[in-house]
């Protein structure tokens, strides 16, 4: 019985070449001579591989699985593809799992969280893209000052189970969007405040589908990265201090709304876009070079914080990626200063 294809992993010359092969046989001598042909040369192992791959990844976890998942459902940009594999694991081993697969295929693998500062190619992702937004991932424990979180947790929910719980050191980072894992993996903060120092350690999922444990003494952290840089973040634990319940809810309201005041409001089509540079804020660098206001296509700089693009329904991942390359190399040209991106593009 023929092996069912994904048309989706097999490219446009790929197809032609299947059909030239098909014209060029009709017996055994001849598909001897089409095989050894240089023009067919890998065709045969390469197709071979991309038609095997959806039953060897996906046996025994079909409950977890959608194929050819509209990733613009799952990001703040509401802009994206189509991904090979969409899979959200129930549990550690049937992540465990998948990602061994994956290893042994050499299936591409990504991890999205809240999709805040992912932007993803128009193309989509050839491969598989996991999200744990199951309950597995998700928990929020508190034991005294040790708070234990699932790295799919919202990083707002557990800086609110903090503060009522009358712990002190993650409300600083209030009203930064994302998962407990995103933060960690990319040191989430703003200014002088940020969630490594209050890390007390990590459990992480490896490349090779093995599950480890990162103490606070092996952990590195710096301006917007971290030491963390395994496949998944499966759990956190956060060393925080004893304090007034009250008075915290009182300053994180304050943070909040200066938050809100200095950035474009809304939860999708916004995102930030580079690091700070040497610390030098990004957005006035964009004002420097005149830059503020640009629009490319449904991309636009925003107004009120020029480090923000603002996209509108007609918008595409190309229109985003393209207006960031034109403030890179404007700013490089003129200041002689390279922005590092903090939009993760796939």
């Amino acid at each position: 019985m023929p092996m069912p294809v994904k048309l989706s992993l097999i490219s446009s010359e790929e197809v032609a070449s299947c059909l030239s092969f098909t014209l060029t046989v009709s017996n055994q001598a001849a598909y001897d001579q089409a095989c050894s042909d240089r023009k067919f040369e890998g065709l045969l192992d390469t197709l071979k591989a991309k038609c095997t791959r959806p039953m060897d990844l996906t046996s025994g976890l079909e409950h977890i699985v959608r194929r050819d998942e509209p990733l613009s459902r799952h990001t703040w940009f509401r802009m994206g593809g189509l991904a090979d594999y969409f899979v959200e694991p129930t549990t550690v081993d049937e992540l465990s799992v998948l990602v061994t697969r994956c290893g042994q295929n050499q299936v591409p693998i990504k991890l999205l969280g809240a999709g805040s500062n992912v932007l993803i190619s128009d193309d989509g992702f050839r491969g598989v893209v996991i999200r744990l937004a199951a309950p597995a991932f998700c928990s929020i424990e508190t034991d005294g000052c040790l708070v234990t979180a699932g790295g799919g947790a919202s990083l707002a929910h557990v800086i609110s189970t903090a503060v009522r719980e009358g712990l002190g050191g993650l409300e600083s980072l209030v009203g930064i969007p994302g998962t407990i894992g995103g933060a960690l993996h990319g040191n989430s903060g703003r200014q002088h405040a940020d969630i490594g120092p209050a890390t007390h350690g990590a459990k992480v999922l490896t490349r090779a589908g093995e599950v480890h444990w990162r103490s606070r003494d092996e952990l590195v952290f710096a301006y917007r990265q971290s030491s963390l840089d395994e496949l998944a973040i499966l759990e956190a634990q956060f060393q925080l201090e004893q304090a007034d319940s009250g008075e915290l809810t009182k300053q994180m309201q304050k943070l909040w709304i200066m938050a809100k005041s200095s950035q474009p409001t809304g939860d999708w089509g916004v995102g930030r876009m580079f690091k700070n540079s040497h610390g030098v804020r990004a957005a006035d660098l964009i004002e420097q070079v005149g830059m503020k206001g640009t629009q490319l296509g449904g991309a636009s700089i925003s107004d009120k914080n020029s480090n923000y693009v603002i996209v509108d329904s007609t918008a595409s991942s190309s229109d985003v990626l393209n207006l960031m390359e034109q403030i890179q190399e404007r700013i490089d040209l003129k200041l002689g200063i390279q922005l590092d991106r903090e939009i993760d593009v796939w």
